[in-house]
């Protein structure tokens, strides 16, 4: 049985940009299946002690900094650790990556890009027509998306993916989890291959 993995992130993150494409690849290979599940971590850090990012003491506001300056030329991808639409309003993002999940297209591509957009293009994933064109440029009709996205229905399960983060005890982005198992962080996927080799 293919091994299944619940997904759980945020589009401001920068740390599930520089996870997004090794955990896509990591998935392909071991042929596993995902629930791909934006939520709003504003939430979550409410429940589990976690703090904004302007809230933090400053010496752990510098030390995020070095540290995405290394991952970043470890990984040799391209990164701005000071966007200037950072932090974005990602709800309406959120709500058209589960739109475009619901209606069966790849939603982990989908939410890969506005990443790419807010951490290597200096866009604002906030903007509708920011939106839109990258929904173009995958070869997705906005107009669908995006009422799907203004619907109950997908806000429902934009709270929905939250309620269930807060349940399994997420407290950080990313955080994928296996057979009930939380693997949190981008530098902990190397754990989670490991993970997934013995169930192959």
């Amino acid at each position: 049985m293919a091994a299944h993995i619940d997904y759980y992130f945020s589009l401001n993150s920068p740390w599930t940009y520089l996870g997004s494409a090794r955990f896509t690849e990591m998935v392909r290979l071991h042929g596993a299946t995902v629930a791909v599940l934006p939520v709003d971590f504003g939430q979550v850090f409410a429940q589990s002690g976690g703090l904004p990012l302007a809230k933090r003491a400053p010496q752990r506001q510098a030390y995020r900094l070095v540290e995405l300056q290394r991952w970043r030329d470890h990984l040799g991808l391209p990164l701005n650790v000071r966007p200037k639409f950072f932090p974005a309003n990602d709800n309406l993002a959120a709500r058209l990556v589960i739109a475009a999940r619901e209606a069966g297209y790849d939603a982990m591509s989908l939410a890969h890009a506005i990443l790419r957009a807010l951490w290597a293009e200096e866009r604002d994933i906030a903007d509708a027509d920011t939106l839109r064109e990258i929904l173009r440029v995958r070869g997705l009709e906005p107009a669908p998306l995006f009422a799907a996205a203004d619907t109950d229905k997908i806000k429902a399960l934009l709270q929905a993916g939250t309620d269930k983060a807060i349940a399994v005890q997420v407290f950080g982005a990313p955080s994928y989890v296996l057979d009930g198992v939380i693997f949190w962080g981008q530098d902990r996927l190397e754990f989670l291959d490991r993970a997934l080799t013995r169930r192959d």
